[in-house]
């Protein structure tokens, strides 16, 4: 077996409950294939052959296994309690009865090995829905015409320092609110404050 000191380490630093649990999985993922490597990653042992297979956790009240490519895998036997986790994971683990059989676990394990040996990659993820451009409200745009340094400042700031005070200014719900804040967003712009500087790490 391709073991390391950390997973021992790991799994004797565990809950009394857990040990147990996490020394059946790693020898059961070995005997699933002998190339097995172990890696520390994200602080938790992973299992890899010719890239990630499998991973297993422990927490205080459970343990966690679960599948790198468990999105892409057969689950028949529907072990994995959700689909839309990528890492295919088996649930909460806090007793022996929590798992399947091991001629079972062995299987999906050495699925997950052919996935790796076929080359087969996880799809990327989605990329996050570009925000629209920047529109500054014209009230905004009167105002700090008429306050050179506020506008030097608002003008060099990131499109994101500039989008929080539209949004916050946008938001106002009655025209009174509205004309506070933007007395008060002048004021801070003419300090070159960001809108959030209050909670800025000094």
């Amino acid at each position: 077996m391709h073991t390391i000191v950390q997973v021992d380490q790991y799994i004797i630093n565990s809950a009394e409950f857990a040990i147990p649990i996490l020394d059946h999985l790693r020898n059961l993922v070995h005997k699933a294939d002998a190339r097995i490597e172990e890696k520390m990653k994200w602080s938790m042992p992973f299992f890899e052959l010719k890239g990630p297979v499998c991973h297993m956790a422990s927490f205080k009240n459970h343990c966690a296994f679960g599948f790198w490519k468990g999105s892409l895998m057969t689950d028949e036997l529907n072990l994995f309690k959700d689909r839309t986790n990528a890492m295919g994971a088996l649930g909460k683990i806090k007793t022996f009865a929590d798992l399947p059989p091991d001629e079972v676990l062995m299987a999906y394990i050495q699925q997950a090995i052919q996935l790796n040996e076929a080359g087969i990659k996880l799809p990327p993820k989605p990329k996050s829905a570009e925000k629209p451009p920047l529109i500054v409200p014209q009230f905004l745009v009167d105002a700090l015409q008429n306050d050179p340094v506020a506008l030097r400042f608002f003008q060099n700031f990131s499109e994101s320092n500039k989008r929080e005070y539209v949004i916050w200014l946008e938001e106002a719900k009655t025209e009174a609110t509205k004309l506070k804040r933007l007395e008060t967003a002048l004021e801070w712009l003419g300090e070159g404050k960001p809108r959030m500087w209050k909670y800025l790490k000094k």
